[in-house]
């Protein structure tokens, strides 16, 4: 998600002009209520800034090599994006979200995995281009690439993240190389943030989500909505599912979005295994603009391009396939153990 220091960036009174505007649309609200709004978010703004501790210490690396003893060539996987993706809030290398999808896909797919982080903390999608030509440089197999949140705390405009991320998930494609993208969170689940930020930071983090969705799938690539998934058991369990920021989640909470992305990686890479014949409630083909809105609400959905009657698109345009996945427990993503799953580090073998 990022550095929470810019909640609300850019010169004071217009930026508080713009949020109170956007805040007050369709209520009849007058230029005095407008003020008010503004210094009101403002207000919050400041707060959640105090709230929420500014990155310090950058979080453990978890490149190596996973499953070192499965035979065959190592699938190389690369982790891209902010402070999620690099999984800022944990303090051991096996925590982190790239250790976890590697310990899963070696697993699973009985072979070694290579793991290559190039994600920063702080990140918007402004970021991705140097971190894809240093991952490009890895002749990487897939990309995970967990980005937006930073762009919703920074207002950037929609667009223009959006033409950020389809740029790099094309140079990503044009290599070769599988993308599977975790859609912006939803900001409006984090608590140091309260209301009426909050219903903001909600709507703008699902705008985001949902333009990401269709680029995306439009330039190949396949989609993961995170969303508010970890909202509500913050809310009931938050000495657990947060880290010490009250801002990232913790351990657990990476676990929960590994599980959540892990099925869909492999779908990426060809195993067909993780596809099933008959979807179940809430799945199935989509124009992608439904799709996209559809996994903008529900976290947890997968959306990846299609074809009906061999066809890429329909009247409203581009297929999808929207598929929802279970939220298992912290176990569903295994724990790297003392055996093939410790990483052999980079440099070391």
């Amino acid at each position: 998600m990022g550095v929470a220091g810019s909640v609300v960036p850019g010169p004071r009174w217009h930026r508080a002009r713009q949020i109170a505007r956007m805040a007050a649309i369709g209520t009849g609200a007058t230029a005095a209520a407008f003020v008010a709004t503004g210094g009101v978010l403002l207000g919050q703004a400041r707060q959640a800034r105090r709230t929420i501790p500014m990155a310090e210490a950058p979080p453990p690396r978890c490149d190596g090599v996973y499953g070192a003893k499965c035979p065959g060539r190592p699938l190389t996987m690369v982790v891209l994006g902010d402070s999620s993706a690099a999984s800022y809030g944990v303090h051991r290398r096996r925590e982190t979200l790239g250790a976890l999808l590697a310990t899963g896909l070696s697993r699973r797919l009985h072979r070694p995995v290579r793991v290559h982080r190039f994600a920063v903390v702080g990140s918007l999608s402004a970021g991705l281009r140097p971190q894809v030509e240093s991952a490009l440089e890895c002749d990487p197999d897939v990309a995970v690439i967990l980005i937006g949140g930073n762009d919703v705390t920074n207002r950037t405009p929609p667009a223009l993240a959006v033409r950020y991320l389809v740029e790099a998930v094309r140079a990503l494609r044009a290599a070769g190389c599988e993308v599977v993208v975790g859609t912006c969170p939803d900001l409006g689940a984090i608590q140091p943030i309260q209301p009426p930020l909050r219903w903001l930071a909600r709507k703008w983090s699902r705008q985001l989500a949902a333009a990401q969705t269709v680029a995306v799938v439009e330039a190949g690539g396949w989609t993961v909505s995170l969303g508010d998934m970890l909202g509500p058991r913050f809310v009931a369990e938050p000495t657990r599912m947060f880290a010490w920021d009250r801002f990232h989640p913790s351990a657990e909470g990476y676990a929960v979005a590994a599980a959540a992305l892990l099925p869909t990686v492999i779908s990426a890479l060809g195993v067909g295994a993780e596809r099933r014949p008959v979807p179940g409630r809430g799945e199935g083909v989509r124009s992608l603009p439904e799709a996209a809105q559809e996994a903008a609400r529900h976290a947890g959905t997968e959306v990846s391009g299609t074809q009906v009657r061999g066809r890429d698109r329909g009247p409203a345009g581009r297929w999808a396939h929207l598929r929802r996945r279970a939220f298992f427990g912290v176990g569903a993503v295994p724990q790297p153990g003392p055996a093939t799953d410790s990483p052999t580090l980079e440099g070391s073998a």
